[in-house]
């Protein structure tokens, strides 16, 4: 006799599909909302459940949004990003880096997130603190580990590896991310995406390539 799928379900896959479910209405709320807008109630209705069930998992709006923020700073931590230190094509791994960088950056949710972590952060400073060092330093810090591989394989010259990190996202995003942040314009396109990182490339390696002894 065939078991009906049902009654395979474990109890802990059961909680973290609700956790899930919870979370995806909470965030259609706080991007569609802002945070101060939404409410429990109106989470717990955009998430199919009950509010009753949606203080099981989540205490408050505060901790809801610190999930998301913490499932945020997992995304850029495991999508795209190609940083082998022990591949030691400078350029091809800062615009595949830069690349993948900006298409999560400028995704259309990500604005969303930086506009109401924006808008938060004055008066929830934890928050803001939160998501710039699991979400933006850590970006920082994966480059900057790249980068000192490959300075002390003498390819790059570098005295501050983060400095050098934050210069090259920095020019990833030049003419991109704040049109797109605040609204200016749509999110740009594969094309805008690739011509700006390819000058991007062009500006670090002219700053830091290490140049020929002799």
């Amino acid at each position: 006799m065939t078991i009906p799928a049902v009654l395979t379900v474990h109890p802990a896959d059961e909680e973290s599909s609700k956790r899930r479910q919870i979370l995806d209405g909470a965030r259609r709320m706080f991007m569609t909302m802002g945070f101060d807008a939404a409410s429990m109630g109106e989470i717990a209705k955009a998430a199919g459940v009950s509010k009753g069930t949606l203080y099981v998992y989540f205490a408050d709006k505060t901790a809801l949004f610190e999930a998301i923020v913490e499932e945020i700073a997992r995304i850029h931590g495991c999508i795209g990003y190609d940083l082998d230190l022990d591949n030691h094509d400078v350029a091809g791994s800062l615009a595949n880096y830069g690349t993948a960088y900006m298409e999560l950056l400028c995704r259309p949710e990500g604005g969303s997130a930086v506009r109401t972590v924006m808008a938060i952060a004055e008066r929830m400073p934890d928050i803001g603190r939160r998501y710039y060092s699991t979400i933006i330093a850590g970006s920082i810090n994966r480059l900057a580990q790249y980068l000192a591989a490959q300075s002390k394989l003498g390819l790059l010259d570098i005295a501050d590896h983060e400095l050098a990190a934050e210069q090259f996202l920095k020019c990833c995003q030049a003419t991109l991310f704040l049109p797109f942040v605040l609204q200016a314009g749509p999110s740009p396109t594969p094309e805008r995406i690739a011509y700006v990182i390819d000058s991007a490339v062009r500006i670090f390696l002219a700053a830091y390539q290490a140049k020929p002894k002799g």
